[in-house]
């Protein structure tokens, strides 16, 4: 964008007034290095969040609501509301997307209810009375207690829950990381014993595709904490770095790659600073 004076000089004066042209030029030369000037100090984050389709949030105590109707509606039955702030207290990302074999995508899982009889799979491996409420005790059955969609979420539970741990702007409002690392929260990370806990500190750094946006930084230490590996490799990632195909913010917005997570579960793609840490706020 930076001109020399001489050029614009050569492309303004037509064999006119020389002083009037040298003004002119000087004007058009003074209006380009002032634009330079605040490109160089806007936030990279105006362009990326102004430029992106992001999707509107829901409230902190609904984010992470997940609507499981594969099938219920079309059988007449209210649809289940799976809150992951009331359970990732409890349990690490990879007991149920692991141990339990739950996908990592929305109704991708056949489960069949059949009034609370999964056979001891899916849902009922916790709610089994012991762990937790099951689908029937001896006060009667507790079917409304998962196909609640018709009822609005535990706003109480929530904001006693939110006061104690460390907050953060988007999704939750809670920094679910901090109040790990800091042991606020000790969910557990498997329904077995003698769990060996995962370690890999590796931090990769992800040239991004607009221009004039810093990269992004992919820590693994942290998303360890909460999954396993065979979560995101092979189907949502390559095991190889640089290999996934047609990786792009476009695709992420669209619930692909980082987007399974990162749009109404984990933090949105609104804290651009969590991923791309050298933005200028």
């Amino acid at each position: 964008m930076l001109v020399s004076f001489s050029m614009i000089l050569k492309k303004i004066w037509k064999g006119g007034d020389m002083k009037r042209s040298q003004r002119r030029a000087g004007r058009i030369y003074s209006n380009c290095l002032v634009a330079c000037i605040m490109l160089l100090f806007i936030s990279p984050s105006a362009f990326s969040q102004g430029d992106l389709n992001l999707p509107p949030l829901l409230s902190p105590e609904e984010y992470g609501d997940v609507a499981i109707d594969r099938t219920s509606t079309a059988k007449n039955v209210v649809p289940v509301i799976f809150s992951h702030w009331v359970h990732r207290t409890k349990f690490t990302c990879r007991v149920c997307h692991g141990e339990l074999e739950f996908s990592m995508k929305t109704n991708e899982t056949a489960i069949l209810c059949r009034n609370g009889q999964t056979d001891g799979k899916y849902c009922t491996v916790c709610h089994n009375g012991r762990i937790s409420f099951a689908p029937k005790d001896e006060k009667g059955e507790n079917c409304k207690l998962c196909h609640n969609a018709n009822t609005g979420p535990n706003r109480d539970k929530f904001f006693t829950l939110q006061q104690k741990l460390p907050r953060s702007k988007w999704g939750n409002e809670i920094d679910w990381t901090k109040a790990l690392n800091a042991g606020l929260i000790k969910p557990k990370e498997s329904l077995t014993e003698n769990f060996q806990s995962l370690r890999l500190d590796r931090t990769l750094t992800l040239r991004a595709e607009m221009s004039g946006i810093p990269p992004a930084v992919f820590p693994h230490k942290e998303h360890v904490k909460w999954l396993d590996c065979s979560n995101c490799h092979p189907d949502i990632f390559n095991i190889k770095k640089k290999t996934t195909k047609h990786f792009s913010m476009s695709r992420i917005l669209n619930n692909e790659f980082c987007g399974v997570c990162h749009l109404r579960i984990a933090f949105p793609q609104n804290d651009c600073k969590r991923c791309h840490p050298g933005i200028r706020h």
